[in-house]
C-alpha cells in the first residue's frame, strides 16, 4: 500500500468524480492521501476532504503564490486550522521566484514563509516546502528559523543532488513525483540515485505532474506505481522495498 504524501483533490479537475476516486483509490493501492492547502480556501477544503474521508489527512498553508491573501486576521484563522486534528502539516510553503520576478513581492514571500514556518513550530508540525528558482534564499529562510527543529520535506523536488544532500543533513525529506519517469529529468534521477531512499517520500501534486506514459493528462494517485517502479529501477532495488520504506517515512514524518 502506497502513501500519498502530496495531492490536490480540492482542485476542479475533480469536480466531477472526487469523492467516487478518493473512496476507490483508498480501497485499492492507496494506504493514506494528505491534501496539501495552497491557500486559505484549498486549506479549508482539504479539511473537509479529511473530515469526510478515513485516510485523508490535511495540510493547512498558503502557498507562495498566493500569500497576497494573507493579512494577521487570516493567519489567526490559518492557526486555528492548524489546530484542527485532522491537519498533520503546514503547507505547502515557501518561495516561488519562477512565477515572481518582483523583489518586493519575493520579499513578501520570505516574510510569510518564515511566519508559517514558525507556526509549525509552535504547532508541532512539520512542513511542506514548495521552492523553484530560489534555492538559496530557500535555505537562508530555512536556516534563520532554525529548520534542523522543524521537520519536513522538500517538495516537487527540483534542485541539484549536491543540494538535496545539505537538505537531507538538515533532517529534510525529499518529495518524488511523476518527474522523475520523465527523459529530461537528469537532476532528479541523480539525486535519487544519491541520496538515501530512507529520505524520499512519494508524491503526486495531482492533478499535475502525471508520470509516463500519462504526461499531460490529469494526475491522481493510482499512478504512483509508475514512481515507485522508477525509483527501484534507479536504486536496483525491488519496487515492494520503495513502497515499504517510503509509507514508512511517510508515517514518521506525519505521524499517522
Amino acid at each position: 500500500m502506497i502513501f500519498e504524501t502530496h495531492a490536490h483533490y480540492d482542485d476542479e479537475a475533480f469536480e466531477n468524480d472526487r469523492d467516487l476516486l478518493i473512496k476507490e483509490l483508498l480501497s485499492g493501492t492507496i494506504c493514506s492521501i494528505i491534501n496539501v492547502g495552497a491557500s486559505l480556501a484549498s486549506t479549508k477544503a482539504s479539511i473537509l476532504l479529511a473530515q469526510t474521508h478515513e485516510n485523508v489527512f490535511a495540510a493547512a498553508g498558503v502557498h507562495p503564490s498566493e500569500v497576497s491573501e494573507l493579512d494577521e486576521t487570516s493567519f489567526a484563522w490559518l492557526r486555528e486550522q492548524a489546530n484542527k486534528k485532522q491537519v498533520v502539516a503546514i503547507g505547502e510553503i515557501g518561495l516561488d521566484y519562477y512565477w515572481e520576478k518582483d523583489k518586493k513581492a519575493q520579499k513578501t514571500q520570505r516574510d510569510w514563509f518564515a511566519r508559517q514556518m514558525n507556526l509549525a513550530k509552535e504547532c508541532q508540525l512539520p512542513i511542506i516546502i514548495h521552492s523553484r528558482d530560489a534555492v538559496e534564499d530557500t535555505l537562508q529562510a530555512m536556516k534563520d528559523a532554525h529548520a534542523e527543529e522543524i521537520p519536513g520535506v522538500i517538495h516537487c523536488y527540483s534542485y541539484s543532488p549536491e543540494l538535496a544532500k545539505e537538505f537531507v543533513s538538515m533532517g529534510y525529506y525529499i518529495g518524488v513525483g511523476g518527474v522523475v519517469t520523465f527523459k529530461n529529468a537528469k537532476k532528479l534521477t541523480e539525486t535519487v540515485k544519491q541520496i538515501p531512499l530512507e529520505r524520499i517520500l512519494l508524491e503526486t501534486d495531482a492533478p499535475y505532474m502525471a508520470p509516463e506514459p500519462f504526461r499531460g493528462k490529469r494526475n491522481d494517485s493510482g499512478k504512483l506505481p509508475y514512481v515507485a517502479k522508477k525509483i527501484a529501477e534507479l536504486k536496483g532495488i525491488p519496487t515492494q522495498e520503495v513502497i515499504r520504506v517510503t509509507r514508512q517515512n511517510a508515517r514518521l514524518l506525519f505521524r499517522v
